[in-house]
């Protein structure tokens, strides 16, 4: 271990995680039917367009759900976690662990991005309602169709929608959920992107 390996590995953590939330992010654009003629959707389909349609020759979309981008990010999600134990000097992973690790960091990104985007709604909805930011529009593009569900077990009252909080609620349990996961896998949460 040098004393340029903590560098490495934070550098190799941040730009693979930027890149694992990019792909995801493809991902859930298409799930959405989300504008792709957003910036934002444009710039991400871009930077993920390469790798992905690699994919895609032998795994096409099913109606909406672009299979191509879930192996993708799973397979970004095991090079970082690759990358991180060479570094290290740990030598090469297990295929199964990496491919559970994998797994459970991926989650933890999709986990992310919607309790993210929750609250940045939420705020948005307080500060700047009326916004058309490109921003804003995608996130709650992303976040609407989770939400009808919520909004139909808790009806808003008058100017005030509940159904927010009890989203929130879910999607905390689900990562508590997913942190004993990763420590019944013995996962090291600073080696897998997401956690």
């Amino acid at each position: 271990m040098t004393t340029l390996t903590p560098y490495a590995t934070y550098l190799v953590q941040t730009l693979g995680s930027f890149y694992l939330t990019l792909i995801i992010f493809r991902f859930l654009l298409q799930l959405v039917k989300a504008d792709f003629y957003n910036p934002i959707s444009l710039f991400i389909i871009k930077a993920t367009r390469l790798p992905s349609s690699a994919i895609r020759v032998f795994l096409p979309p099913f109606r909406s759900c672009d299979l191509a981008s879930l192996v993708l990010a799973l397979l970004v999600q095991w090079l970082i976690i690759q990358l991180t134990f060479t570094i290290n000097g740990a030598g090469m992973v297990s295929i199964f662990m990496a491919l559970a690790w994998g797994l459970v960091g991926t989650l933890s990104v999709f986990l992310n991005i919607y309790l993210y985007g929750l609250l940045a709604t939420i705020i948005i909805s307080w500060i700047a309602p009326q916004s058309q930011h490109p921003a804003i529009v995608l996130i709650q593009q992303i976040i609407s169709p989770v939400m009808e569900p919520f909004r139909r077990i808790l009806p808003s009252f008058g100017a005030i929608d509940l159904s927010p909080m009890l989203l929130f609620l879910v999607l905390n349990m689900l990562e508590f959920f997913l942190h004993g996961i990763a420590g019944s896998l013995l996962l090291d949460t600073r080696v897998v992107a997401g956690i």
